[in-house]
């Protein structure tokens, strides 16, 4: 093999290389909206949702996630926070659990609203389906951090 075809094929090796570590490395990356995608699609399966009820839901879903990852900021900013005396330690626990009773009451009228649109079974479902669904990605994202 000549000099130059074999500078060829050393060129061609390392573009398909850089190729597949990109690709991979995509692979690794999350995805918000392959996440919601496949929620929706699990949740739709478990909960028996038809097109129709499935339209009607998703968007109250996605509105109060919306809402709620409001509060999950506030959440993770409060707990970057760490007090230096008993008041403050009260205080800290005190907004604790204002936040978390605010995220319970965002998801009581947004199930309030589901039930305008469809049954409060299909509701019910809907609510246990998603828990299933993150479980069961939280259980995944925790067997790939393990592969690591």
């Amino acid at each position: 093999m000549g000099d130059r075809t074999m500078k060829k094929h050393i060129l061609i090796i390392c573009l398909l290389m850089a190729v597949l570590t990109a690709s991979a490395q995509e692979k690794k990356k999350f995805s918000p909206e392959k996440f919601e995608a496949d929620m929706e699609e699990f949740i739709t399966q478990e909960a028996g949702l038809n097109q129709q009820e499935a339209s009607k839901v998703f968007p109250l879903l996605r509105e109060m996630h919306e809402k709620q990852r409001t509060i999950y900021g506030k959440i993770q900013k409060q707990s970057k926070q760490t007090p230096t005396d008993e008041a403050g330690w009260v205080s800290a626990v005190n907004e604790y659990d204002k936040l978390n009773i605010e995220l319970k009451q965002i998801e009581k009228c947004y199930h309030k609203k589901m039930m305008q649109e469809v049954s409060a079974a299909k509701v019910y479902k809907v609510i246990k389906a998603e828990y299933r669904f993150h479980r069961r990605w939280m259980k995944g994202a925790r067997s790939k951090d393990k592969r690591r």
